[in-house]
């Protein structure tokens, strides 16, 4: 977990490129959650929330089965915008199961600020 306020912390720029991705896919898309996910080649795939009738997936889920259906072998970082205080457990089992317990995942507000960094454990 992050420190306080007065804490600085200093976010890798493609760190910071995913946390801006999800931040814009939220935005665009008018959904509770945005995410990213950066793969072992350094490609990055978007996405939202998915809430059909017959479908509900978070953002995290939906960026990582399109790294999958693109044919990542695994992921160097994930990152979701929310509201929420914590990567909910199916998330973190998500990003595990392509990119291993270490995969690191941001959690960041609305507004960008990244407020958690955890594996995916």
């Amino acid at each position: 977990m992050l420190g306080g306020m007065s804490d600085i912390v200093e976010i890798d720029p493609e760190d910071k490129k995913i946390i801006t991705l999800a931040r814009s896919a939220r935005a665009r898309n008018g959904v509770p959650e945005g995410a990213a996910v950066r793969d072992e080649t350094g490609r990055t795939y978007v996405a939202g929330t998915v809430a059909l009738e017959s479908l509900r997936l978070s953002a995290l889920q939906t960026a990582v089965a399109m790294a999958v259906a693109s044919g990542a072998k695994s992921l160097e970082a994930a990152a979701v915008v929310t509201e929420a205080g914590e990567p909910a457990e199916a998330d973190l089992a998500a990003v595990r199961d392509l990119g291993g317990a270490g995969t690191p995942v941001l959690l960041a507000g609305p507004d960008g600020a990244l407020r958690l960094s955890v594996g995916a454990r």
